[in-house]
């Protein structure tokens, strides 16, 4: 039997989402004895420059950074990589073409989960995401390439999500930082979803799914599970980025 792979996960966006994935992960991970489980090579950097900033007004790119965690990665043994942020996505081209090892990406396995969830029930998600994964179209396309439409949050209760965010990243995981995620949540089932997706990493620290009427989907959960099976061989990894051309994903 070939050896388990080794996983390398890009994180520190924030860095509660980062120990978050590892988390889920472990609960997966075979339980036989602790030399059963999934090696992780994590590089929980706090550095990265914000996401949202940068794809919605021009702040400095966080790509240069995270092309070289990724290649950090796989110089320390990393097999496959992962990134425990949605919207850091945007960027999955520099920092699949910076490596020689596959990327797994969290929109499409998350995605993917969506797609299977809402046979036989209504096609519409709704995005529990910030305004960079939004702004970049990220679930869009890939929802809509499974023949699924989004629905995001009106514009001021985005807004007041936008400011959640920040507090959970700065440590506000409260009871009431949970009731006011739900009512976020209520606001998407209200306008027509039929299913949710947490697409921000910070939203699972706060919002589950015995909170919602709808569905809800974990994308950290989802992506946690695809990182499993990939580590222990259970499904072919996806092909390495090869291509050399400027622009093309």
């Amino acid at each position: 039997m070939d050896a388990p792979l080794t996983v390398g996960i890009l994180g520190g966006m924030g860095p509660a989402a980062a120990i978050d994935l590892m988390a889920q992960v472990l609960r997966r991970s075979p339980r036989g004895s602790e030399q059963d489980g999934v090696r992780l090579i994590v590089d929980n950097n706090p550095r990265v420059p914000d996401r949202n900033a940068a794809i919605l007004r021009g702040a400095p790119s966080p790509a240069p950074v995270l092309a070289q965690m990724a290649q950090g990665l796989e110089r320390a043994g990393a097999d496959v990589l992962a990134m425990a942020c949605n919207t850091a996505h945007a960027f999955q081209f520099e920092i699949e073409r910076s490596v020689g090892i596959p990327f797994v990406s969290m929109i499409e396995e998350a995605s993917a989960q969506a797609a299977a969830l809402a046979e036989g029930r209504g096609r519409t998600v709704g995005l529990l995401a910030g305004d960079g994964c939004i702004a970049a179209g990220l679930y869009q396309a890939e929802l809509g390439r499974r023949g699924l439409a989004c629905l995001s949050p009106e514009p001021w209760a985005q807004a007041q999500f936008m400011t959640m965010l920040y507090d959970i990243k700065a440590g506000d995981q409260s009871a009431a930082m949970s009731r006011r995620m739900a009512v976020i949540a209520a606001g998407l089932e209200a306008a027509g979803a039929d299913l949710l997706i947490a697409a921000c990493t910070e939203v699972p620290l706060v919002l589950d799914a015995g909170m919602t009427a709808a569905p809800l989907i974990n994308s950290t959960e989802a992506l946690a599970a695809a990182l499993v099976d990939y580590a222990l061989r259970r499904r072919p990894l996806p092909p390495p980025f090869t291509s050399t051309e400027v622009g093309e994903a």
